[in-house]
């Protein structure tokens, strides 16, 4: 039997595995609107704006692991899509973006809504389509799935132009998939393995470093089993928070910019540094020449473009994260079995030990409330059972600090396009993937009203988002650097013509909270997390603290700010 392209793609979501599906609609995709209430499978979100349907779809991918899916109309809808197409990209999240295109014989003639979007996303998606046959439509379909999930993961977008989505073709679906020019690396060289283990054995003081592509490869427990039995301590990029217990011994925090004191020590002081699943980006690094310029370095990545890209390693590994770690115990108890590896890295772990005592995370009370306060808060209530998204700034940096993440993919934040508007939508996405979770969207002032139009979302839904905003009344990060590198020049930084953002969240429908005391902090919190209606909670916070640690643009690791 026939079917239209609109119930070829909506079969074809099905069939893999699409059960929410974000998006906005307009004339390019009437007649897939038009045919979606027919297929009660697909839950479908209206968001408010496009940008954000793209965002919880990411926050749906990075929260469940499966892909996420919306769908825009032409022209201002699909080039809406781009910044949080180019975040996804940034963060190997993966997505299947379909818009909507003007019929084929009019692409090119400067029609109404017309945009080349496959041209403009194309250096920010990981592939692209323009379908120009309806017989065609499925595969397609099945092969953008594929390539979102598989390898390194990536947004793709499927351009549908109107008279594909009206015309008539048999529904064939393809349950195998091959693509000639791409097959992603998963099983590492097993001589590239045993040359790993070969470091471990004469390391004295190694670190272990983990990025994102641990957590998008659920690599976590392969991890901490090399971790805690080779007695290595472990940190992570922001992306890889959740990769490794933040409640552990073994933990050294987060490093890079922002990262811990013991962290950004240890990696410059290491003699074998085992990174998985991260491209060592500047922000990780600071200055590339004193990058654990004493260690010899293996890298693990299932993107061989990211390996030696940034910095020169000895041992390149180019597979899946949780195969070669696996890869990597294994060998390790077959080879190393009678090894002491706690008295052979005693002195390294009482080092670390020391710096870590020495130097913690800390900040100073002294009445106000302290947005760190806030963050060590929300731990303390949801006993960190929580997912959380971050929009972008300091805010950010407090969560990955202060919030003892254990788990991976509960934490929602872009790294890197650092995308401010991204965590209320993404947390909308991460509410659908899991209903009875508690779902947290951490916010600065400035970054939620980027997409603060997503409440009616969460409130037509009936959503029990909760978001806290850290409200200084600045932009902050960036008075942060007015204040610290650019003489105290506060420019364009004042943030205090805003809403009353509980005055708002009413006016949307949703409960609306202000914290304006310490003392208040912990009960309307409570109170505030209990609701089962999206709130807002405005916490009037300390206006000019700043984040540190703190390593300068172009410095070492080793030459923090740290007060």
């Amino acid at each position: 039997m026939e079917c239209t392209g609109a119930q070829i793609l909506l079969e074809s979501l099905k069939k893999e595995g699409v059960d929410v599906l974000f998006g906005y609609p307009g004339g390019a995709v009437i007649d897939i609107y038009d045919e979606l209430p027919r297929h009660p499978d697909i839950r479908h979100v209206l968001v408010r704006h496009e940008q954000a349907a793209v965002h919880a779809a990411d926050g749906y991918a990075r929260a469940s692991g499966k892909v996420g899916a919306c769908l825009v109309t032409s022209g201002p809808g699909a080039t809406n899509t781009v910044t949080g197409i180019a975040t996804a990209n940034s963060d190997s999240i993966p997505l299947v973006v379909i818009t909507g295109q003007v019929p084929t014989k009019l692409i090119g003639n400067d029609a109404f809504q017309e945009v080349d979007i496959v041209g403009i996303t194309r250096p920010c998606t990981k592939h692209n389509f323009l379908v120009k046959d309806v017989r065609k439509l499925a595969l397609t379909i099945r092969q953008a799935f594929y390539l979102a999930r598989s390898g390194r993961p990536g947004p793709v977008l499927v351009d549908l132009p109107k008279d594909v989505i009206q015309a008539k073709a048999e529904f064939v679906w393809p349950e195998d998939i091959y693509m000639r020019s791409y097959n992603p690396t998963y099983k590492p060289n097993l001589n590239q393995l045993r040359r790993t283990v070969e470091e471990l054995a004469k390391a004295k003081s190694p670190v272990l470093l983990a990025g994102g592509g641990v957590i998008m490869s659920n690599a976590a427990e392969a991890l901490a089993e090399i971790a805690r039995k080779l007695q290595i301590p472990v940190a992570c990029t922001l992306m890889g928070l959740g990769a490794y217990p933040a409640t552990d011994p073994l933990w050294l925090g987060m490093v890079g910019m922002h990262g811990t004191y013991a962290a950004n020590l240890a990696i410059n002081n290491a003699d074998l540094l085992v990174c998985a699943g991260a491209r060592f980006d500047d922000r990780v690094t600071g200055k590339l020449t004193a990058f654990a310029s004493r260690a010899r370095i293996v890298h693990i990545d299932i993107d061989p473009t990211s390996i030696r890209k940034n910095v020169e390693v000895e041992v390149p590994v180019v597979g899946d994260c949780r195969l070669a770690l696996s890869g990597i115990m294994e060998i390790c108890q077959a080879r190393l079995a009678d090894k002491d590896w706690a008295a052979e890295h005693a002195d390294w772990l009482a080092a670390v030990r020391e710096w870590k005592e020495s130097k913690p995370l800390c900040y100073q009370k002294n009445g106000n409330i302290k947005p760190q306060q806030v963050v060590e808060a929300l731990f303390e209530l949801t006993g960190g059972d929580a997912i959380v998204a971050t929009e972008v700034g300091q805010h950010q940096m407090w969560a990955a600090q202060f919030f003892a993440f254990t788990r991976p993919r509960t934490l929602l934040t872009s790294g890197g396009l650092g995308t401010m508007g991204y965590g209320f939508p993404a947390a909308i996405g991460a509410q659908f993937a899991f209903p009875d979770k508690t779902v947290i969207a951490l916010a600065g002032d400035g970054s939620l009203q980027m997409n603060i139009q997503e409440l009616a979302t969460a409130v037509a839904n009936n959503l029990p988002v909760k978001v806290v905003i850290l409200n200084n009344r600045h932009l902050g990060m960036v008075r942060q650097w007015q204040e610290l590198f650019y003489n105290r020049n506060y420019s364009s930084t004042n943030m205090e013509a805003q809403p009353d953002f509980v005055k708002l969240a009413e006016a949307y429908g949703a409960e609306g909270y202000r914290i304006a005391k310490s003392e208040d902090l912990l009960p309307v919190l409570r109170k505030a997390l209990s609701t089962p209606n999206p709130a807002f909670i405005d916490v009037l916070v300390e206006r000019e603290e700043n984040v540190y640690p703190i390593v300068p643009a172009g410095a070492a690791l080793d030459e923090m700010l740290l007060v």
